[in-house]
């Protein structure tokens, strides 16, 4: 069983790896026995668990920008130089737009600014692509490979926009935006399409669609999300962990083009 979850010897790249699910993906490969390299355009600030793993030679931090496809190559050519070929890829990175964000970014949908659904799309869906082209055709070439796009509930079923109705006692008026959920969309069937596209070159693409996380979020906001959750909270930043580990190792050998779906039962009614 434990030979089953093993990634000795493997090779993966985390994007978006310094963040707060980034951070607990990075961790459980690296206890399962992997080389990570993290892409973050951000490596001038590192959380706690970087910061005491800065001498683990079987971690690398590289400074990626996944909106350029030229900055992915780059960073792969410094981890195939440093740890050899990879062959996992866990498509991480991506933005949100939480309550605090400008105003602009959380307006109605018919004011929604074209501008901010352009950054979106660049990093959700355009960055994930740009990873998968450079790296995957790597795997692919290598006949050896396991993609994990990460994906949201609200790439699945609509926010639910009630919600975030308590923000307007203090005179705002929230929307969760059209651009998040579009673009984690789409990740469902780039998913697909890949998984066909490189099931051949025995390159397996996978989605994991995720539920909210604690994050210190007010109380507010955690009454009425966790209401809509059948387990009635959040998940904690290490419970999909599991998940990573099944998708990247070979206990899901034979699972491609499938989307797992962990969220509480969010999405169960």
């Amino acid at each position: 069983m434990i030979k089953l979850f093993d990634l000795t010897g493997k090779i993966a790249i985390v994007t978006g790896g310094l963040g707060q699910l980034g951070t607990q993906y990075t961790k459980i490969l690296l206890e399962a026995g992997a080389k990570v390299a993290v892409f973050d355009i951000k490596i001038d600030k590192l959380n706690s668990f970087y910061l005491s793993n800065k001498d683990n030679p079987n971690l690398e931090i590289i400074k990626v920008d996944i909106t350029k496809k030229k900055s992915i190559k780059d960073g792969t050519k410094n981890v195939i130089e440093k740890f050899g070929v990879p062959s996992i890829l866990i498509n991480n990175a991506a933005l949100d737009t939480p309550p605090g964000n400008p105003a602009a970014e959380n307006g109605p949908f018919e004011e929604y600014p074209e501008s901010f659904l352009d950054k979106t799309y660049a990093v959700n869906l355009k960055g994930m692509i740009f990873c998968c082209q450079v790296i995957g055709k790597i795997m692919a070439e290598n006949q050896h490979g396991s993609i994990i796009n990460i994906s949201s509930i609200y790439g699945y079923i609509s926010p639910d926009q009630r919600i975030y109705e308590y923000l307007e006692k203090d005179g705002n008026k929230f929307f969760k935006p059209i651009s998040y959920s579009v673009t984690k969309a789409a990740v469902l069937n780039l998913t697909r399409y890949l998984a066909t596209y490189w099931a051949g070159k025995k390159v397996r693409v996978n989605s994991l669609t995720l539920g909210g996380v604690f994050n210190n979020q007010d109380e507010e906001f955690l009454k009425g999300y966790c209401q809509r959750v059948p387990l009635g909270r959040m998940a904690n930043e290490d419970e999909y962990n599991g998940a990573i580990l099944f998708l990247a190792s070979d206990a899901s050998s034979y699972m491609t083009g499938s989307n797992l779906i962990i969220d509480g039962g969010f999405t169960a009614w």
